[in-house]
């Protein structure tokens, strides 16, 4: 099996279990978020048959692919028992491929993965449960949201009642500015120092624009995708290029996995940087996405 530079199309948990045990330096990823896919593939159909669900709802962001019990309902117990149920079901799920790749990442590789801010507890609770250790949690400042909740004040007005000013500024939730970057770690052979010479890996490159780099990540641009990038929530290659610098040496025996790589942005990042990488999505169409993004770069290099 090629571990280098290629991306597989399929389910990640049957191929990463062709990967032979702590080969891999390191892994950073955005895999989906709990949006009540358990049960179902999660590709582009999928993707495109929730976010056409919402697409002429008053739901002020349309990009995103609800799940059917989370983006509204009577909150009733029935609701309560739905969402917990999904919340413990995708914990599992997480445990499920977090299992593998414990197994095939080498003693103290570093694992980054993206996740909301309700959702993210679960994941490192998931890589904590089979094995890895938790580290840090990395705060990705990006552009300000939008409240995506409900505001009490003109529904109150909506509904005729006399005094809904009273409730201005009062909301179901608050402003989300931020995107949750979970870092965990396989356990250290004994120390830092030893880790580093069996391994390769185990420390975060520290140095940056601005003196130590901190664990809040801000000022990152947003890209200018092209034409063909369908992916409904590609990640700026500024900002994965960041976090391979932080994470990844550059070695011929060091290679970055990403199990969700979706149209290829971390891909992308690696080749840029000159860092192995071995890319996963169950979705054929957005492989193909990350194999133009890849021979863009190429012609560019030129």
């Amino acid at each position: 099996m090629n571990l280098k530079d290629v991306i597989y199309c399929g389910d990640c948990i049957q191929i990463m279990k062709q990967i032979p045990d702590e080969t891999i330096a390191g892994c950073i990823t955005d895999p989906p978020y709990n949006y009540e896919f358990i049960g179902r593939n999660w590709d582009n159909s999928e993707i495109e048959r929730r976010t056409q669900r919402v697409k002429n709802s008053s739901t002020l962001v349309k990009n995103i692919p609800y799940g059917s019990g989370l983006a509204g309902g009577v909150r009733n117990a029935a609701w309560y028992k739905k969402n917990r149920k999904n919340t413990v079901d995708y914990q599992k799920w997480c445990e499920e491929w977090g299992k593998e790749l414990f197994r095939i990442t080498k003693s103290g590789a570093l694992v980054l993965i993206f996740n909301s801010t309700r959702t993210v507890a679960q994941v490192q609770v998931a890589m904590e449960n089979v094995g890895f250790y938790a580290r840090d949690m990395i705060v990705w400042r990006r552009q300000s949201g939008i409240p995506k909740g409900l505001n009490v004040a003109k529904k109150l007005e909506k509904m005729g009642y006399d005094n809904a000013d009273k409730w201005n500024g009062w909301h179901s939730c608050l402003r989300n500015e931020w995107e949750a970057i979970c870092v965990v770690q396989k356990p250290l052979i004994n120390n830092y120092i030893t880790t580093l010479q069996e391994s390769g890996v185990g420390l975060f490159n520290t140095m940056c624009e601005n003196g130590f780099q901190s664990n809040i990540i801000e000022g990152i641009k947003r890209d200018n995708l092209e034409s063909y990038n369908i992916h409904c929530t590609v990640k700026p290659l500024d900002l994965i290029e960041k976090l391979i610098h932080m994470t990844i040496p550059v070695s011929d025996d060091n290679i970055l996995i990403d199990p969700f790589i979706g149209s290829g942005t971390t891909a992308v990042a690696c080749k840029k940087l000159g860092i192995h990488y071995l890319g996963i999505d169950i979705s054929d169409e957005y492989i193909d996405i990350a194999h133009k993004r890849l021979a863009d770069l190429n012609k560019d290099s030129i």
